[in-house]
């Protein structure tokens, strides 16, 4: 039994039923996907969130081709990243950070060298600290107890180039600035996504809604592997049974039962696990509740016209971080009334700040912003402004997190754990949560016998 259906769960369902066991996974709200997912809004369908992944998240690429996925969630040819300054004194300026087909480090030698929101010694700077940092262990955990702002402080960052390069990347990937980061997994983000091969940090996304890719075709996957889904179906109680298996309580609609299984996955969030979990499956279960939390908000602007021409953006010198065109995706242009029409999502990673602000204040706060970056959308008509906000989006990165993060196996035989904030060497990503899945259903068939081989490649 698989309890949640949110990446790690889907995963971990998908991997231990391809093995040859009868799976049932079991999931609360009403679809699959848990925090990234589709709703609908009138006619449009809304991703809560713009996800994105990178060409070295190989796990969460095998999940997209085990649901017959990919094609709705290509990669760039190459990483390619416009980054628009508007607070500079002489004047809104674009830079782009690109890579060529050079090895590493070479790859984004040019880009650097070229990137305008820096000065010539920042940048030098930022090479010599690169390399420091392709010498770091992310694995050593002395790096999980320092945060990343005071290394890249003492290797000579100016606060310039930390907002112009390191928390553009960070903020986004890792949903903290610097100072509120492990120095292990901010580590970990650029050896992997910047330093590790010359594509891997190219950027893929979806160009249809998540719900097709998450929920839909994840839920075709299931049934046509044999996992019986049940769906607002919710895990109350786990007891170890008398010749050794499991017992879990759930309650659905038609009332409460008690389903039995020998191998069990727990992938929920820290706190349910917590609950759910039987004396003695962890020495120390209260670091669970340890585990933070950080918020993401996302603004959703239709205008009455195209003010974007490009699929997306980041932004410097505003409160603004990352604006992507969900028009397509969202179907506006098949609406009455869409056509010429555009949607921007607006992605706030580390949204402390404005995460509670009433959607009046965020109005007034961003749309003279966007109008700041987008000289097009100045006089253009606002056809709906609306916010999605995911006040638990991941766990917080902060240093010590690592101790806390709890492997895939427990001290229960049979009992395994999945999600993005278990101990995958990630931050809470896609990625990170495909990769729990993949382990705790490695784990579960190791203790079978049957060692499931890993799917994951390098990348190129």
């Amino acid at each position: 039994m698989v309890v949640g259906g949110g990446l790690a769960g889907v995963t971990a369902a998908l991997a231990l039923a391809d093995e040859g066991l009868r799976v049932t996974l079991v999931e609360g709200r009403p679809r699959l996907g848990g925090l990234a997912f589709s709703f609908t809004r009138g006619e449009l369908t809304v991703d809560n969130g713009q996800h994105v992944y990178l060409r070295c998240c190989t796990a969460y690429q095998w999940f997209l081709e085990r649901v017959d996925a990919t094609a709705l969630a290509p990669l760039q040819d190459r990483l390619d990243v416009p980054v628009l300054d508007v607070g500079h004194p002489r004047g809104p300026r674009l830079g782009r950070l690109r890579r060529t087909a050079l090895p590493v480090p070479l790859h984004l030698a040019a880009s650097l060298a070229t990137y305008p929101h820096l000065s010539l010694a920042e940048r030098a700077n930022v090479g010599r600290a690169a390399l420091a940092l392709g010498g770091l262990d992310p694995a050593d955990p002395a790096l999980d107890g320092e945060d990343f702002g005071t290394w890249l402080r003492r290797h000579g960052q100016s606060d310039r180039a930390v907002e112009a390069l390191w928390d553009l990347v960070g903020v986004a990937t890792l949903n903290a600035t610097a100072g509120q980061s492990s120095l292990g997994l901010a580590a970990m983000v650029f050896k992997t996504g910047l330093l590790s091969a010359p594509g891997a940090a190219d950027i893929g996304w979806a160009r249809a809604p998540l719900g097709e890719l998450h929920d839909t075709r994840a839920r075709a996957a299931l049934d046509k592997a044999g996992v019986r889904t049940a769906l607002r179906t919710r895990a109350t109680a786990l007891t170890r049974t008398d010749d050794g298996g499991w017992q879990v309580g759930v309650e659905s609609d038609a009332g409460a039962e008690r389903l039995e299984a020998d191998t069990v996955v727990l992938a929920v969030p820290q706190r349910e696990t917590h609950g759910l979990l039987p004396d003695g499956a962890l020495d120390d279960p209260d670091r669970l509740l340890d585990i933070g939390t950080a918020p993401i908000l996302n603004l959703h602007v239709i205008y009455d016209r195209k003010v974007l021409r490009r699929p997306f953006f980041s932004a410097l010198g505003s409160p603004v971080q990352w604006v992507f065109d969900r028009t397509d995706a969202s179907g506006l242009a098949d609406t009455p009334g869409g056509r010429g029409c555009q949607y921007l999502a607006v992605s706030q990673s580390a949204a402390q700040d404005d995460i509670d602000r009433p959607v009046a204040e965020l109005r007034a706060k961003y749309l003279p912003e966007l109008e700041r970056l987008l000289p097009a959308a100045r006089g253009a008509g606002i056809r709906d402004f609306f916010v999605t906000r995911e006040r638990t989006a991941t766990f917080a990165p902060t240093p010590g997190v690592g101790r806390l993060r709890p492997p895939a196996p427990t001290n229960a035989p049979g009992l395994y754990l999945a999600g993005a904030w278990t101990a995958t060497g990630w931050p809470a990503t896609m990625e990170g949560a495909v990769r729990s899945g993949l382990s705790a259903a490695a784990a579960a068939l190791s203790r079978l016998g049957r060692p499931l081989p890993f799917p994951l490649q390098e990348a190129a």
